[in-house]
């Protein structure tokens, strides 16, 4: 049975199953060099509504392949990668990908910057009628005065909210998060950690996080894959069963400081941040 901290009483508790999950990936591989680098093997997932799951392990262990599988940005080998019940062949306006740099194009404004994606896919007309929805998302991570700003005139920090309000101004099904925090600062990375959980909890975003950082997976997930290398595989979910919202304090209690301790024994006390 799967287990889910309650939004509400933050206890842990049984999830009912819906018919099928956001998304799914049943028996994936991935191969290179004519099937003999076995970079992906036998990885099962599931993604249900309102979760953030996180995906941890060493360099090397097939995180960043299964990102980019699921993104649909490469291909599997052999297994089924289906979200909302439709097969992942490709990019899709449904799948939200955010990386560890901004990429906020220098002369277009954060608006602009914002529905870049949407003008890409369906061209200016609609770009420009997603402008609303663009400001109402900045307003939502803070942002609200600088919608006409170039990216130059942004910190680290809100260059990275300008890139959450890219990544959900499509409305995506999944976001799709490459260790999107790594280069900032650590008091900034605390930060925008703590707003990614507020704009997922208030959206009930389904969320995918690949990160090296163990205190960033339980601050922020419900579940966590541990995944290790050669070939890639996931070894262990383990539940965090820490009310919400969660906050930076929750780092320095006994219970948090055990489920890093458990994962770090899992992937054989290996150093992460």
């Amino acid at each position: 049975m799967t287990m889910a901290v309650s939004r509400n009483t933050g206890q842990a508790e049984p999830v009912a199953s819906p018919t099928r999950p956001v998304y799914e990936i049943s028996r994936l591989s991935k191969t290179y060099a004519r099937n003999e680098l076995v970079a992906l093997q036998g990885v099962d997932l599931s993604l249900y509504k309102g979760e953030f799951v996180s995906v941890v392990g060493s360099s090397g262990c097939g995180k960043s392949t299964l990102l980019k599988i699921m993104a649909g940005l490469l291909p599997p080998t052999t297994g089924r990668v289906m979200l909302e019940g439709k097969p992942v062949m490709g990019p899709r306006p449904d799948i939200g990908m955010m990386f560890q740099q901004a990429t906020l194009l220098p002369w277009k404004t954060t608006v602009e910057n914002i529905v870049l994606p949407i003008e890409i896919r369906n061209g200016k007309a609609a770009a420009k009628a997603a402008t609303g929805r663009a400001r109402e998302l900045l307003q939502l991570v803070g942002l609200g005065d600088f919608g006409n700003v170039y990216p130059g005139e942004l910190s680290g920090g809100m260059a990275q909210r300008a890139a959450i309000c890219r990544m959900l101004v499509a409305d995506p099904a999944v976001l799709l998060l490459d260790e999107p925090f790594s280069a900032l600062d650590e008091l900034t990375r605390d930060f925008m950690n703590m707003e990614l959980q507020r704009i997922c909890m208030e959206r009930q975003a389904t969320a995918f996080l690949v990160t090296h950082s163990l205190a960033e997976a339980v601050i922020l997930s419900d579940r966590i894959l541990v995944m290790k290398p050669r070939p890639g595989r996931v070894v262990e979910e383990v539940p965090v069963e820490l009310p919400r919202p969660r906050t930076l304090e929750m780092i320095n209690t006994p219970r948090f400081g055990e489920i890093v301790a458990h994962i770090r024994d899992l992937l054989g006390k290996e150093t992460f941040g």
